[in-house]
């Protein structure tokens, strides 16, 4: 039998949402980017952005909410503070540097600091 005549594969049954997924991640309460999360719920990095804005929604409806490290200039340190969207920005408005720390994402519940 040659490399091609593999017994077939059934997929894996899909029983967590990306969203339920990225929520367990989040509350495991480590700081997380959007790349290690993709990793972690093996979702592409845009439909995880694209989930962590819903999902944000979701915690304030709940008394939690999604708290956003944001991102930084690894040149000179300038912090994107004023930044809304999730996505890590090209480059530095300060020094036109690209080599830019994405956000970090964590979950922060009511009575705990953060």
């Amino acid at each position: 039998m040659g490399p091609l005549s593999r017994a077939p594969t059934t997929p894996k049954e899909k029983t967590e949402t990306v969203r339920s997924a990225l929520l367990r991640e989040l509350r495991a309460g480590l700081v997380v980017t959007a790349e290690e999360l993709s990793a972690a719920v093996h979702a592409r990095e845009r439909d995880v952005l694209s989930e962590l804005e819903h999902l944000a929604r979701t915690l304030r409806a709940q008394g939690e909410r999604l708290v956003v490290t944001p991102a930084e200039c690894i040149g000179c340190g300038f912090v994107f503070r004023s930044r809304e969207r999730y996505t890590a920005p090209g480059q530095c408005p300060q020094c036109r540097a690209s080599r830019i720390n994405p956000p970090a994402f964590s979950v922060a519940t009511p009575g705990a600091r953060g």
